[in-house]
C-alpha cells in the first residue's frame, strides 16, 4: 500500500469545526486527497487507496441518550422535521416566538428551521402551553431531535 501523509493540523481543525457547528460529518477535499471527519470515526481516503478509520475517542453518556430519547417521546414534545439550523425570532435581535409559559394555538409558528437557505416555520401540532424549549437560538438540530415540549 503506498504510503501519503496526513495532515494532522487539518485534521484537527474540521473536527474544531465540527464541534463547532454541532455538524455529523465534514468533507475537505484537494486535489487527489480527501479527508472526511464524522463523529464515531475520522475516515481519510485518496483515489486507488482503501479508506482508513481511526476511532472518535468522544462517547456519549447512556444517561445524555436516555434524557434524549425520553424527550422526544413526550407525548407533547414537537421534533425537528429536517436537519439545519433552529432560530427562535423572525430575525436577529427580534422577540423570540415562544417563551416558556405562553399558550399556543394549533398552527401557531414556534420557531424556524433554515435547511439549504430556505426558512421553514415550525408550527404547534397542537394548543397547549409551552413547558420547556429544548435548544438554543441558532442552533443545529437533527432530525427527530426534540425541540419544544407542549403540555
Amino acid at each position: 500500500m503506498p504510503n501519503f501523509d496526513i495532515d494532522g493540523e487539518l485534521v484537527r481543525k474540521l473536527a474544531a469545526l465540527l464541534e463547532e457547528t454541532g455538524l455529523t460529518e465534514i468533507e475537505y477535499a484537494s486535489g487527489d486527497q480527501r479527508v472526511r471527519v464524522a463523529r464515531g470515526g475520522i475516515v481519510t481516503s485518496v483515489p486507488g487507496i482503501p479508506a482508513h478509520s481511526v476511532a472518535d475517542t468522544e462517547t456519549t453518556s447512556p444517561a445524555a441518550s436516555t434524557a434524549e430519547a425520553g424527550e422526544a417521546a413526550h407525548p407533547g414534545a414537537v421534533t425537528a422535521p429536517m436537519v439545519g439550523v433552529a432560530y427562535l425570532a423572525p430575525e436577529p435581535g427580534a422577540e423570540h416566538f415562544i417563551k416558556l409559559g405562553d399558550t399556543v394555538s394549533e398552527g401557531q409558528t414556534l420557531l424556524l428551521i433554515e435547511a439549504m437557505k430556505t426558512f421553514n416555520p415550525i408550527r404547534a401540532p397542537q394548543s397547549g402551553i409551552v413547558r420547556q424549549i429544548l435548544i438554543a437560538d441558532s442552533s443545529p438540530v437533527e432530525y427527530g431531535e426534540a425541540l419544544v415540549i407542549l403540555e
